[in-house]
């Protein structure tokens, strides 16, 4: 959904890839914080899960930057919010209180791996954050939007022993995830958001790190909204339709699309004619608008800390 080669499908880039646009984005979209002598900073994408994936785990920056260099030396931490969860689906994320490197390792040389991870059972609208380090896998029976840092680097740790359509097993790198898995206290599982209702448009707040915040919009009726002047905004349109509008323009959105709101923007409006449901996020920027915007609506600082992951 936001890869390099995806393609603007209006605006003044249409056509072209987001790969290609990133390097020379003026600041009118990217905002005063971005850093774009890199790739986009998030990937955003949806995961359709028929079985479930390997067992797995993904470094973070500082081990990516040392040893992964060739595959753009940028960890990979993320979250998932479930569009849809079939009746028993489930996601195993974080490694059981007791499991040490020892225990883990040995899991894997037996196939119990999935043994030592917790199990949550998921239904729609549940979210999980998965920072780097966590061993984490997907069931069967999900839509998931996943969103995370704008990295491809996975170490498979376990497959359950299954064969493409040549009899090969796929590639582990069991080495390298011990190296980087996260043994002792875990700090993945399921968000616990916090819900605010501002006009219009109840606002759910999933999570903040430093690589993006995600929010949450469901409305019936026309909401107005500014744009960050330090950041852009990514709006994942999950269910619904209607138009975003900016001054004398207007287009029409619909499930499935994200939008890529400039930072200078200034005003806009979502004008829905069917209930809306999208998710917003961006990259948190020195003033830390999410946390901002829990503090002014006056939600309590034990319900909202939790969500915050320096």
């Amino acid at each position: 959904m936001t890869g390099s080669e995806c393609r603007f499908a209006s605006g003044p880039f249409e056509g072209r890839t987001l790969g290609s646009v990133w390097p020379e984005m003026p600041s009118e979209w990217t905002g005063t914080k971005a850093d774009r002598g890199s790739v986009f900073p998030l990937l955003v994408k949806f995961i359709f899960s028929e079985d479930k994936l390997s067992v797995q785990v993904h470094p973070d920056d500082d081990y990516a930057a040392r040893h992964e260099k060739a595959a753009g030396g940028r960890g990979k931490t993320e979250m998932w919010y479930a569009v849809r969860a079939r009746p028993g689906a489930e996601v195993l994320v974080g490694l059981k209180a007791g499991v040490d490197r020892e225990k883990f390792e040995q899991s894997i040389s037996n196939g119990t791996a999935e043994e030592c991870l917790e199990r949550i059972a998921m239904s729609a609208g549940d979210a999980i954050f998965v920072p780097a380090g966590t061993a984490h896998t997907i069931g069967a029976g999900l839509v998931l939007c996943e969103i995370q840092e704008h990295s491809d680097l996975t170490y498979r740790v376990y497959d359950y022993g299954r064969r493409d359509a040549k009899g090969r097993e796929r590639e582990l790198h069991i080495e390298k995830a011990l190296e980087v898995i996260r043994f002792g206290k875990q700090n993945g599982g399921t968000i616990e958001p916090v819900r605010i209702t501002r006009g219009p448009v109840a606002e759910t707040f999933l999570v903040s790190c430093r690589y993006f915040a995600t929010e949450k919009w469901e409305f019936t009726d026309s909401l107005s909204a500014t744009a960050s002047r330090e950041h852009f905004d990514l709006m994942i349109v999950l269910e619904g339709a209607g138009n975003f509008a900016w001054g004398d323009s207007r287009a029409e959105y619909a499930p499935a699309q994200v939008w890529m709101i400039p930072a200078m923007l200034g005003a806009f409006r979502i004008e829905p004619s069917a209930r809306t449901t999208l998710l917003r996020t961006y990259v948190p920027s020195g003033s830390d608008e999410f946390l901002r915007s829990l503090k002014d609506s006056g939600v309590e600082e034990s319900k909202w800390s939790r969500l915050v992951h320096r």
